[in-house]
């Protein structure tokens, strides 16, 4: 690499008369920035050299790593963790790696990928896991620099254990001997056999919703979205990953990949095909329930609508009732009214049937009034 700094990053000269300040890099992988440099060992969790699929020599330094290299059978295993921008700058010096390849690995937040600069190849990875304690998918990402005898991985999450993928292949030497491509299989058969307890805990989140929505949870709508941008997430870490499976396959006869590892990268498609159509299964599930519950609120308001409507419905009966009855009663009292006045020249005012006339009025009012009214259905 011909500088101690790389092109994408090193300061832009202003035109003249310009007074902006130079561009800085897009984003940073550091989460604080280094005011002094830090030696890429801060951020080394394991460092070893393999010869036949054994450990050879663990080396404190990077530079010790490289001149621990005996032979081209051997390889250089060093796994860092959220390394500073510095440290991968010092770490693409060292060993060569392609200056866009690093450049990805500083802005990170890249979907998964595989690109080949000469003979190094540059994988991005996108692990998950799922968190019981607050249900929710946990996405890391993380980036494997393979190259002749070296392999470097660069984790920025907890999920996967490299640890434990370490372990895993220092057990098995025959796999091991098969130099950079099996520790790049064992990382991906790692990151793919993670994806199982998202898958089982994301069915386990949608069965609950399913309960919730047919019993008529109000915030289940809430939850249905926010399960379902986790799902779209997943989604987007895993369907890229059957690309790089498939370029890795494109390339098993140009670069003589042992039959073997070409077997078990096979079977990692395999594992990672039904992800991903479980993945799909689920965003669609997720539609259907989604649609499911507008259709049950809905019904929900339209029954408490009709509740409404009957309920209205019998008050109104009732005031027809009331405002028959009412009817009915005022027309008496009227005449009575007008009888009870003290005028000189009413009719009948003198006349011995008067009173009997009055009362039969009333009645014949009365229940005249009550015939109208029950042939209308009011009472």
């Amino acid at each position: 690499m011909p500088d101690s700094r790389l092109r994408f990053l090193r300061p832009r000269r202003s035109p003249v008369g310009d007074q902006q300040e130079p561009a800085a890099p897009e984003r940073s992988m550091s989460t604080h920035p280094n005011l002094a440099p830090v030696p890429p060992e801060a951020s080394v969790v394991d460092s070893a050299v393999y010869r036949d699929g054994k450990r050879i020599a663990s080396p404190a330094t990077l530079a010790e790593a490289l001149r621990s290299l005996p032979d081209e059978a051997s390889m250089a295993w060093i796994g860092l963790y959220r390394p500073a921008e510095e440290q991968l700058l010092t770490l693409a010096e060292q060993f060569g790696l392609h200056e866009l390849a690093v450049e990805d690995a500083i802005v990170a937040h890249q979907r998964p990928k595989l690109e080949r600069y000469g003979d190094t190849l540059f994988a991005v990875l996108r692990a998950a896991r799922y968190v019981d304690e607050t249900e929710e998918v946990d996405f890391g990402e993380l980036h494997v620099f393979l190259g002749p005898g070296f392999v470097l991985t660069v984790r920025h999450s907890e999920a996967p254990d490299l640890a434990a993928v370490r372990t895993r292949m220092e057990g098995d030497t025959d796999l091991l001997r098969l130099g950079p491509e099996a520790v790049l299989y064992a990382v991906l058969d790692a990151v793919v056999d993670g994806y199982a307890p998202v898958i089982a805990g994301l069915q386990n989140d949608i069965d609950e919703i399913e309960t919730e929505v047919f019993g008529g949870d109000p915030k289940v709508s809430r939850r249905i979205y926010e399960l379902s941008r986790e799902v779209i997430e997943f989604q987007r870490a895993t369907h890229p990953l059957l690309g790089v499976l498939a370029s890795l396959e494109a390339g098993f006869t140009k670069y003589r990949t042992d039959e073997e590892l070409q077997r078990k990268l096979r079977d990692v498609t395999d594992h990672l095909t039904t992800v991903t159509e479980r993945v799909d299964d689920f965003r669609l599930l997720l539609s259907n329930i989604l649609a499911v519950n507008a259709t049950l609120v809905t019904q929900a308001q339209n029954e408490e609508m009709k509740h409404l409507t009957e309920a209205s419905y019998d008050q109104n009966e009732e005031i027809k009732k009331v405002s028959a009855w009412a009817a009915i009663l005022f027309a008496p009292t009227l005449i009575g009214t007008v009888y009870g006045m003290n005028f000189d020249h009413i009719p009948e005012l003198h006349w011995l049937l008067g009173y009997p006339f009055a009362i039969t009025l009333m009645l014949c009012t009365c229940f005249g009034l009550y015939h109208i009214f029950k042939r209308r259905g009011w009472l």
